[in-house]
């Protein structure tokens, strides 16, 4: 499924706000991809992962208290490697992305049906949750991430 947002995120996100799409432009963009040859369960839970995040994206965001510490569950340890939540660590530290943002990035990842992500998923999932006009500089910095042969030191 992931390869349908990808998809998705690199053919619609760029055209139109992809978390905009009405329900006649959800219909056309399934029917092109079912041409483009995705499995039809793929693009019906991949279409419902966008619906999720546009409302997601839509709710309050919370305030976390800075002495907080995040404690990640074994579910989410063993489906997101440590290199990828030392990633959105990093991300979060250097403000790229909030407490929130963080956590709908991991509650995106953990409804995907892969048993494990890679680095290379997390950093697209991220760059999907931060795709917005207004967040340009922070996409940059995770898409140069994505794209970057050598990848980012995380020390």
């Amino acid at each position: 499924m992931l390869e349908v947002l990808i998809f998705i995120y690199q053919n619609y996100w760029d055209k139109h706000d992809a978390l905009e799409l009405k329900e006649t432009d959800e219909t056309i963009m399934a029917y092109e991809l079912s041409q483009a040859g995705f499995n039809h369960q793929d693009i019906l839970h991949a279409v419902d992962w966008v619906k999720d995040l546009r409302r997601s994206v839509q709710q309050p965001q919370y305030q976390q208290d800075p002495a907080a510490i995040r404690v990640f569950c074994d579910m989410e340890r063993s489906k997101i490697n440590d290199d990828s939540l030392n990633f959105l660590g990093l991300l979060q530290r250097s403000n790229i992305i909030s407490a929130y943002e963080r956590d709908l990035i991991i509650d995106r990842a953990m409804v995907l049906p892969q048993e494990t992500l890679s680095m290379e998923d997390i950093r697209w999932i991220t760059m999907m949750v931060l795709w917005d006009e207004t967040r340009k500089q922070d996409y940059l910095f995770v898409e140069d991430a994505l794209f970057n042969p050598q990848g980012l030191s995380l020390q």
